[in-house]
């Protein structure tokens, strides 16, 4: 039997990089394939009959409940197999590396290293062996450790002969572009209720999201020979700067934390004549993302009143909404999930509002109540990722937890 460790080395290997400019379906790369494949094959090397992917590269899987066991709620696992364009994730090289302390050499030839100075929370895995890259690319912990995590648990679970009700696997592409679950067969997954595996911090689950918008600033200048600009010249440039003054200096992702939201200017581009700026608006509390979006139209109003009507158009919509308010009526998942995180030996979890969005949110908006569980990645997104092998063993434990008839009693969903 293999162990999460070798899982995630494997999984980390395949290089299933999603691209924002790619295909315009799922997926957005073909390599993305290979991962949903390769994951197939195991999930029918472990007896389930219907593992399948589809044209999307969505995978998926059940597992029918243990007879006698018909009668628990059926629950679904999720994790997505695509890792960020952010960093390349082809030709990943991990190594697991035993860490007594200060920086890591990842790599000596390069003189690739991980200072201890910049990532203080290694301090927690001292004594500790770890997954790293070799410093050349990101190692892919986001998300291949929740796939690893989910595989190892369903595999010991029917070596042992546990029982269980049923359980529902699926295996989502595109999720680091903002489209994991835009084909998702909620219907024919057939879970009552799912958890994906996504977070960080393998002592920390997470049920609030950002309410999340994004929003296209055009500015439409005059261009003139500089001169003779005199009262003709309207710099597109110099407005859209303008424009961006109006936003709050201190809501930018670089100044704030926890619940805290912001306007994050994503791209500028542009010349005299036009400019096109890119921003995502964030925040927890559906009143101030309200009230955000309307500080955007605001700012084009300003600038419309000063230099004519129509100089900038702002185009706010919509993307996603913090999952919060629909799990609220649903708490008793939420305490499935920090039970069986305790009968994993995790004396004081802890839940964080996710500064972002995931899976489990756009799949709660479906109809397929989601939290997100912890999946023990650290620094994703760039060459520094790494995963402690300890924290993923435990990854294991809480996920064949979640399973535990004992615990699924207490859960009202069906």
């Amino acid at each position: 039997m293999d162990n999460v460790v070798d899982r995630l080395i494997r999984y980390a290997k395949v290089h299933s990089e999603s691209d924002h400019y790619g295909r315009p379906e799922n997926p957005s790369t073909l390599c993305q394939f290979d991962m949903a494949k390769l994951l197939v094959e195991e999930m029918k090397g472990l007896g389930i009959a219907d593992a399948r992917y589809d044209e999307h590269c969505y995978a998926y899987g059940t597992i029918p409940a243990t007879p006698g066991y018909e009668n628990l709620p059926a629950v679904g696992l999720v994790a997505h197999m695509d890792t960020t364009p952010d960093m390349t994730g082809k030709d990943v090289k991990p190594q697991v590396i035993k860490y007594e302390g200060g920086d890591v050499v990842l790599n000596k030839e390069l003189n690739i290293v991980m200072e201890a100075a910049t990532f203080p929370e290694l301090k927690k895995f001292v004594g500790q062996e770890i997954v790293f890259t070799d410093g050349t690319t990101l190692l892919g912990a986001d998300d291949k450790a929740g796939v690893a995590i989910i595989m190892q648990a369903v595999e010991e679970l029917l070596a042992e002969g546990t029982p269980h009700g049923k359980i529902c696997l699926g295996f989502t592409p595109d999720e680091e572009i903002g489209r994991g679950v835009a084909n998702f067969d909620v219907e024919g997954f057939g879970a009552d209720f799912a958890f994906t595996l996504d977070g960080g911090e393998i002592t920390d689950y997470e049920y609030e999201t950002f309410n999340a918008a994004g929003a296209v600033v055009n500015v439409k200048g005059q261009s003139v020979h500089p001169g003779f600009a005199k009262d003709i010249m309207k710099n597109a440039i110099l407005i859209a700067m303008e424009y961006a003054s109006l936003l709050p200096p201190m809501e930018t992702p670089g100044q704030t934390e926890g619940y805290e939201g912001f306007y994050h200017l994503q791209e500028f581009n542009g010349g005299v004549e036009n400019v096109r700026m890119v921003y995502i608006i964030r925040d927890h509390s559906m009143e101030r993302f309200t009230e955000r979006k309307a500080m955007m139209q605001k700012a084009a109003d300003t600038i419309n009143r000063r230099y004519g009507e129509g100089t900038v158009v702002a185009e706010v919509k919509d993307q996603y909404y913090n999952m919060y308010e629909i799990l609220k009526d649903h708490m008793d998942i939420v305490d499935l999930a920090e039970a069986a995180m305790k009968a994993a030996g995790i004396e004081n979890p802890t839940h964080s509002p996710i500064r972002g969005g995931t899976d489990g949110c756009m799949l709660t908006y479906k109809g397929l109540l989601c939290p997100n569980l912890p999946a023990a990645s650290h620094s994703p997104h760039g060459r520094f990722e790494y995963a402690p092998v300890e924290s993923l063993k435990t990854g294991v434990k809480t996920v064949k937890n979640i399973l535990s008839p004992e615990l699924l009693k207490t859960v009202k969903v069906k």
